[in-house]
């Protein structure tokens, strides 16, 4: 686990290492920001709140990058498709 800091607020970042990939998540107290590998399906389906970004390696390129999806908890937090992953994961802190 790796602590981050962003803008004042903490997060945890994981960094799981496939055959061919890193599969990237950073959480905050309410949700998280996770690559185009972790299931939005599954986070719908357990109520958790979530947006993705995709075609990233780091976690500096997850916040830099727009958001492609959002779970239906992440949207009543103020997650919004395009958006930037920073901003998204400040909506989770």
């Amino acid at each position: 686990m790796d602590k981050l800091t962003i803008e004042g607020k903490t997060f945890s970042g994981y960094t799981i290492k496939t055959t061919n990939v890193s599969m990237l998540m950073i959480n905050g107290a309410n949700g998280m920001l996770a690559c185009g590998y972790i299931s939005m399906p599954a986070a719908d389906k357990f109520g958790d709140s979530m947006a993705t970004v995709t075609g990233v390696s780091s976690y500096d390129d997850m916040l830099n990058k727009p958001v492609v999806a959002v779970s239906k908890a992440a949207e009543a937090l103020g997650a919004r498709v395009g958006m930037t992953g920073k901003a998204a994961l400040l909506k989770f802190a």
